[in-house]
């Protein structure tokens, strides 16, 4: 007997800030929530800078145009 093992990548449709954290909402319902700490340019980034996000590639990450960050969705799931 074989198991089928898939990988579903995790896909972003929404993300928000907290005063010291990121919070990315996956297509598949999950919420997940980094420090901002480990991203200086958003730590150290404004409200309205912070708020100026795109996804990219149907939510496999994230850009921050203004401040030139980007954010892969699944890092988010494997930093440690």
């Amino acid at each position: 007997m074989s198991i089928l093992t898939v990988k579903i990548e995790p896909l972003a449709t929404d993300i928000y800030f907290s005063e010291d954290s990121i919070r990315v909402i996956l297509a598949d319902g999950r919420e997940i929530s980094a420090p901002l700490e480990w991203f200086p340019r958003l730590r150290n980034a404004s409200k309205e800078q912070r708020k100026n996000w795109r996804l990219i590639g149907d939510g496999i990450g994230i850009h921050w145009e203004e401040i030139d960050e980007d954010i892969e969705t699944e890092s988010l799931l494997t930093i440690q």
